[in-house]
């Protein structure tokens, strides 16, 4: 640590980087990015498995760290429920049936209903050590399934893991606002950037005339993402299939657009030139 980080006048860039951790030797991970959330429920997961799919049907190498310890949701969504082994060179992920590489806690305990009752800084040193352990081979994006706040975990990954940026997912609600603030504010004050918001269920649309319902009423997500300065990247609707495949344990099945523009805005960024 340097003598200005010690004497407490160092940037919180620097005080970051002190806390970074390496890869596990058999990880060669080109981008990292989270998915956050000020508040739990609004569909973190299912962007994050949106985006692992959309990128890897376009024939990107893409990995996914289920970060939520304590509510894993991740192996259910891609119907893997095999537990994962290790050699003495760190621990095996376990794949999809289309080369998705996934590492959560569910992989590890004996019933995957067997509740985590760890206290955070356990919670935190888990997810650590899916970082640091795991050999997740040559990913194009790894993609970090965050739980919801700004608690230990969300600290931990921000803290220890070299992220590229991070995607906030928001729902149509009047906390909206708080919601993406909180989070926005937490990777701002670790110098992380913000990618752009996406937000889930932000309609229904009527099976027999195609109308747009807002079941929650009008979004205020445009106004908050303008005033943060962060593009609002996608609306995902209330869409009945995506719970479907998710419950079958079929995700990768998943056809849609509704995280294009998302998808484009990675690429450009981090592949195209």
């Amino acid at each position: 640590m340097s003598n200005d980080c010690q004497a407490g006048t160092c940037s919180s860039k620097e005080k970051r980087e002190s806390f970074l951790e390496k890869p596990n030797q058999m990880s060669k991970i080109k981008k990292v990015i989270g998915i956050a959330s000020g508040k739990g429920g609004v569909g973190k997961s299912l962007v994050t498995g949106m985006l692992a799919v959309s990128l890897n049907k376009k024939g990107y190498k893409t990995g996914i760290l289920d970060a939520d310890i304590t509510g894993p949701s991740i192996p259910k969504m891609f119907g893997i429920s095999q537990k994962v082994h290790a050699s003495e060179l760190g621990i095996f992920p376990e794949k999809t049936k289309d080369g998705i590489n996934i590492m959560s806690i569910n992989l590890i305990l004996e019933k995957e209903d067997d509740p985590v009752i760890w206290r955070g800084p356990i919670l935190a040193g888990t997810v650590k050590q899916f970082w640091t352990e795991v050999m997740w081979g040559e990913l194009d994006f790894l993609f970090i399934d965050l739980p919801p706040g700004t608690g230990d975990v969300p600290l931990t990954v921000f803290q220890s893991i070299p992220l590229d940026g991070i995607i906030i997912v928001t729902s149509p609600q009047e906390l909206v606002s708080l919601i993406v603030k909180k989070a926005y504010n937490m990777a701002a004050s670790m110098n992380i950037p913000v990618l752009g918001t996406v937000e889930n269920m932000s309609y229904l649309k009527c099976p027999d005339c195609a109308k747009e319902i807002k079941l929650f009423g009008e979004s205020k997500i445009e106004e908050t993402a303008k005033s943060l300065n962060i593009p609002l990247l996608d609306r995902i609707p209330i869409d009945p299939e995506i719970a479907s495949l998710a419950d079958k344990g079929t995700f990768e099945q998943l056809q849609n657009g509704y995280l294009d523009n998302t998808v484009k805005t990675i690429e450009e960024k981090f592949i195209k030139k």
